[in-house]
């Protein structure tokens, strides 16, 4: 207990205690969903002044003059009221979340997700652990949130197995998780929300331009192998170190000896659990032979206009494709294990789930009723010309104007940790002006996921982030703040360096984002 009194008591000095004022300014903060509502009181202010004022602007993109519109005016009045269920309703992410999140349900509650975790590094050689956990976190966005649940306790019990530091696989899988959380080999549910964002802001200066979940889908794979390939040299080469430096201390006795719901899943998997994981896979391959097989025909309904297989509604329809491939396999693997036994269990399994999205759905009506007001007004619209019209006057474009996004959005990060939050705030800003510079949605969207990333395992904002430290604290009793931060700093940094690199030689290369998705 001492040693703990002394840390707390400790003088902080430099970035420490930076860190420490950015955790007490973010934590007088109000819950996002207040936020919103404070920014469209204070957009209504905004707008209300601006249209006194007469500001207007001339959208290039169609010669269309956009003026400003008071919400603080009877029409206002009567769009706020008229709209509101309407604005809940066609909001772009809310559908898509929901439906890909009824398929992710059945897999996360019949154990599917957490076995494939559990297995992916069960049987791993030492020498490979650490690249093998932090790309299995990479996999593992596919599971949202549940990620840090099952994975920072199961990354300490890895390397605690091999006989390394459990401080430092917490560590490892926390970091992976968090400050690569918008990179994966799969299509994750975190596509699909920055997509209909995305689509949303991109259509104040094109009413057709559609974003798919697949937009940035070959540089988010891309990114999982080389962030991957980071997170292992960095801790390696320095978090081992740093690790091994600290001072001894006896290990705690495990106290989840009671039975408690927190107690870490063995790490080895049951022969039941072995063949659901072979079962479920065989069921999944099944099911995309037949999607390849009834797309090859160029007549097929499963192809576009003009045959097309990117504009295919398997393409197109993602979230549907999505919501199957998770609900066959989470369904196979259930039966095999005993987690899904009659067809009541998958609806139970749905509602479970989608309990658990209730805080996500509160927090997009107060999102969606801001960004609808935001269109309305023009106020979003007016600043994305008149910011273009600055930039392109400074010389200011492409590279140069992708740092400005990084650094804006990192920044606010460390308050504002929920990522969707974030890109509904500074979204209907950047995607529209960038648009107006000729970079497409796609591009901006690439760009922000990079920044909404990298610092996340580097805030105290964060839920997980103290989730994590008390993990560590089963290890080693005297651990705070500091020391996590003293962890997760150098990955986050290096990884931030890194992806910001790989963004700009995928730029330069002109190598595509996703399907049919061109750099520039």
């Amino acid at each position: 207990m001492a040693s703990n009194q002394t840390t707390e008591q400790a003088p902080l000095t430099g970035l420490m205690a930076l860190l420490v004022r950015v955790e007490r300014v973010g934590n007088k903060l109000p819950h996002p969903f207040w936020l919103f509502g404070v920014l469209s009181v204070v957009l209504a202010l905004v707008s209300w002044a601006l249209s006194a004022a007469g500001a207007s602007a001339v959208n290039p993109a169609g010669g269309r003059t956009v003026t400003v519109r008071s919400l603080v005016s009877g029409e206002g009045l009567r769009m706020m009221i008229d709209d509101a269920v309407t604005n809940y309703a066609t909001f772009p992410p809310l559908g898509t979340i929901l439906v890909v999140m009824l398929g992710v349900a059945v897999a996360d509650r019949s154990g599917l997700l957490p076995a494939m975790l559990r297995g992916a590094v069960a049987r791993v050689p030492a020498r490979w652990l650490t690249f093998t956990l932090a790309f299995t976190a990479m996999v593992a966005h596919a599971a949202s949130d549940a990620a840090y649940v099952v994975l920072v306790p199961l990354g300490a019990l890895a390397f605690r197995a091999v006989g390394r530091s459990p401080m430092l696989g917490a560590v490892v899988a926390f970091v992976s998780v968090s400050a690569g959380y918008d990179a994966s080999p799969l299509v994750t549910p975190t596509d699909a929300v920055l997509a209909g964002l995305t689509t949303a802001a991109a259509q104040t200066v094109d009413p057709s331009y559609v974003v798919n979940p697949l937009s940035n889908y070959f540089f988010s794979i891309g990114s999982s192998v080389v962030l991957a390939a980071v997170i292992t040299v960095v801790t390696e080469k320095v978090i081992a170190r740093r690790v091994a430096a600290m001072p001894d201390e006896p290990e705690p006795m495990d106290q989840d000896t009671d039975g408690d719901e927190h107690t870490p899943a063995p790490l080895t998997l049951g022969a039941d659990e072995r063949r659901g994981l072979r079962n479920a896979g065989w069921a999944l391959l099944a099911s995309v032979t037949v999607v390849v097989v009834a797309m090859i025909p160029g007549s097929s309904p499963l192809r576009g206009e003009g045959g097309s297989i990117v504009r295919s509604p398997v393409l197109t329809g993602i979230a549907v494709v999505l919501a199957v491939a998770f609900l066959i396999a989470g369904a196979v693997y259930g039966r095999a294990v005993g987690t899904v036994r009659t067809g009541q269990d998958i609806p139970d399994h749905m509602a479970k789930g989608l309990r658990e999205m209730a805080p996500i759905l509160v927090l997009f009506f107060a999102v969606s009723q801001f960004l609808a007001y935001f269109k309305w007004t023009g106020v979003g619209e007016v600043m994305a010309i008149r910011g273009a019209d600055l930039l392109k006057s400074a010389g200011i474009t492409g590279g140069w104007a992708f740092l400005g996004i990084l650094l804006v959005c990192t920044v606010i990060n460390l308050l504002v940790t929920s990522g969707s939050a974030q890109w509904a705030l500074v979204g209907p800003v950047f995607v529209p002006m960038f648009m107006l510079l000729d970079i497409p949605p796609e591009v901006t969207q690439a760009v922000y996921r990079i920044a909404d990333s990298c610092t996340n395992a580097a805030t105290p904002m964060s839920a997980y982030f103290v989730m994590t430290l008390g993990v560590v604290q089963r290890y080693r009793r005297s651990a705070g703040i500091g020391t996590l931060l003293s962890l997760t700093l150098p990955l986050c940094l290096t990884m931030l360096a890194a992806w910001t690199l790989l963004f700009y030689a995928w730029w330069a290369l002109g190598i595509p984002l996703g399907p049919g998705v061109p750099v520039r």
